[in-house]
């Protein structure tokens, strides 16, 4: 039977995606501790979550006035720690949850990343996921010594050969290549180790790449590109995707399409877990997740929304009366996620909508569509939306931390289980078995890429 994939969005910094979660008076103060990340990893465990994942991004958002400060004042994603060295944290206090962290193929070099994250795989006996980002805020470029960020399409072409190089390498060691016969000497077989020899047209790697394979072969890769260049560049590389989109009839389209993508690249569409993020606010009953509600919808300020909104798309908001339409030179200047402008351009219905029409339709530092109820109501929804085939599972977003998370494990999980969609045990040790995704054989990705470069 079909059952669901749950993955918990996390952030290592002073608050959730949601900017004012800390300001909740059930948040802990102490994000940037080892036990905080350590008890988060132990609740999703519990919860039998398949994979606990922190997006990330290299610059506090400071493009709204061109200055940091009332960042700092308001904790508006202020504080942001390394991701990696974070999960290293969470993989010793747990046995099962995967571990996914987000770097960029735009600030590192192929080689360090490879090695980065299937060391992290070997460590967590084989439970490791790379969140694969282009990166699109100047602020990102300018603190790893860059004016501006790559251009849209640019990223994702540079990213492709990245993704080659990456896979490459953590194709050097064959499986059976370490052998260790002490008695003759002999640690590994060098016929079973390759060397890369890569020289294209944005990255120069030798090798041989120094880690052996993990358990599940390599890290398990997660996409959420949302442009038409994006999603094709998550149907041809991508193994978990997270999506987010506005309605189960547009995620109903979308999904059969980026499925067929995925088909018509060589690759199997059941062994790609397509994710759509959720905001749950649970309890015991309705009218207590409702109360609950009530608290966290008067926690956003207006300057969350046009903080997010400037990094996001690139653009200072502070330029702008709120009233004021952004011309059609303005709309085409915001180079970050261009699908908040579009979405806003038709919500508004307004060709040049207003900051304020910004604020309103993009939801950017608000709770977005909030699923609110007891475990029937939350269930209900996600059972429609995994049912009618417009995702395979969902990645779960938080108000605030410790407690949404124990909320959903508390309430939510056991209706699911109940239902029969979600699972009650872990399937295996590693990602992949718990995802019923195969490991990877050496070389497979090659004839994938070369049919993707057509």
């Amino acid at each position: 039977m079909r059952q669901m994939t749950l993955i918990a969005f996390l952030q290592a910094q002073n608050c959730t995606n949601f900017a004012s979660s800390w300001r909740h008076p059930q948040s802990r103060t102490d994000t940037w501790s080892a036990d905080y990340y350590r008890h988060i990893g132990r609740v999703l465990e519990e919860g039998k979550f398949h994979l606990g994942f922190f997006d990330d991004r290299l610059s506090m958002p400071d493009m709204y006035g061109r200055n940091h400060e009332h960042t700092v004042r308001h904790g508006i994603r202020c504080v942001k720690l390394d991701a990696v060295t974070v999960l290293t944290v969470m993989g010793m206090a747990t046995e099962r949850l995967g571990l996914g962290a987000t770097y960029s193929t735009s600030y590192y070099e192929p080689f360090h990343v490879a090695r980065l994250f299937a060391t992290l795989d070997l460590m967590t006996d084989g439970r490791a996921a790379w969140n694969v980002v282009t990166s699109l805020n100047d602020g990102e470029a300018q603190n790893m010594g860059r004016d501006e960020a790559i251009a849209h399409d640019l990223r994702y072409d540079r990213a492709d050969e990245f993704m080659e190089v990456v896979f490459g390498h953590w194709d050097t060691w064959e499986d059976d290549a370490i052998v260790q016969d002490k008695a003759n000497g002999l640690f590994a077989r060098p016929e079973k180790v390759h060397r890369l020899d890569h020289r294209g047209r944005y990255f120069r790697s030798r090798g041989p790449f120094t880690v052996p394979r993990s358990p599940q072969g390599h890290p398990v890769i997660i996409q959420a590109g949302q442009s038409g260049r994006g999603k094709t560049f998550g149907a041809q590389w991508g193994e978990v995707i997270f999506v987010v989109y506005p309605n189960i009839e547009i995620a109903r389209r979308d999904y059969a399409d980026f499925k067929k993508d995925v088909a018509r690249l060589g690759r199997d569409p059941g062994h790609v877990k397509v994710a759509q993020l959720i905001n749950t606010v649970s309890a015991a009953t309705k009218t207590e997740a409702e109360d609950k509600w009530a608290v966290i919808n008067k926690l956003p300020l207006e300057i969350d929304a046009l903080s997010l909104l400037s990094e996001a798309l690139n653009f200072d908001f502070a330029r702008k009366d709120m009233d004021e339409a952004f011309s059609d030179a303005e709309l085409k200047e915001m180079s970050g996620l261009q699908a908040i402008r579009d979405r806003v351009v038709q919500a508004s219905g307004k060709k040049n909508p207003t900051v304020r029409d910004f604020i309103h339709f993009s939801g950017r530092g608000r709770v977005h569509d909030p699923i609110v109820g007891g475990p029937k109501e939350v269930a209900d929804k996600l059972e429609q939306w995994f049912a009618e085939r417009a995702c395979d599972g969902f990645v779960v977003s938080a108000t605030h931390v410790p407690g949404a998370y124990e909320d959903f494990v508390r309430f939510v999980v056991p209706e699911l289980q109940r239902r029969g969609l979600f699972r009650k045990e872990y399937a295996g040790k590693t990602l992949r078995e718990n995802l019923g995704v195969p490991i990877p054989r050496v070389g497979a990705w090659r004839g994938t890429y070369a049919m993707g470069s057509v």
